[in-house]
């Protein structure tokens, strides 16, 4: 077994919707990136690629080429599930928390769970997304941004 850490972070900038896990996400502001912003997907990636010891989401979708400017990460986290599975890994589970004032995980959670689960290949039962609040502190408390935590397992194919 395998296991890896995610992590990303997103500050606002206006307009809506927010692009979360796959799911868009009803919201005045939204996730502010080189490609749809998807912090969710972004820690996801990380997470497996770092498991199977294949790099980060920055080595296969750098920021300096612009074909990767607004892309979708659902597809950017399945073409890092292909890139595992070639490695001969599978992922086992992933369990995701959002730190963020706003929005609000709950009422997404379900749809967020499915979109990952379909990405990721595995039953729905394999992938937990969390919602935490900074209790008011710091530039999350301000509503400034969000930043994203995962962890994901792997097993051999």
């Amino acid at each position: 077994m395998r296991v890896g850490i995610g992590y990303d972070s997103h500050r606002f900038a206006p307009g809506g919707p927010m692009r979360l896990g796959g799911v868009d996400v009803p919201s005045a502001v939204h996730c502010a990136g080189h490609s749809d912003g998807d912090a969710v997907c972004h820690a996801v990636t990380d997470a497996i690629l770092g498991a199977a010891a294949l790099g980060d989401i920055g080595q296969m979708f750098p920021d300096t080429d612009a074909a990767n400017k607004g892309k979708d990460s659902v597809m950017m986290l399945e073409a890092a599930v292909a890139r595992v599975h070639e490695a001969g890994w599978r992922v086992h589970n992933v369990d995701v928390t959002v730190v963020a004032q706003a929005p609000k995980i709950g009422p997404n959670r379900e749809a967020m769970r499915a979109a990952l689960a379909t990405a990721l290949q595995v039953g729905t039962d394999m992938v937990f997304i969390k919602g935490k609040t900074n209790e008011g502190m710091g530039w999350i408390g301000r509503e400034e941004g969000l930043a994203v935590l995962c962890t994901a397992s792997l097993l051999p194919r």
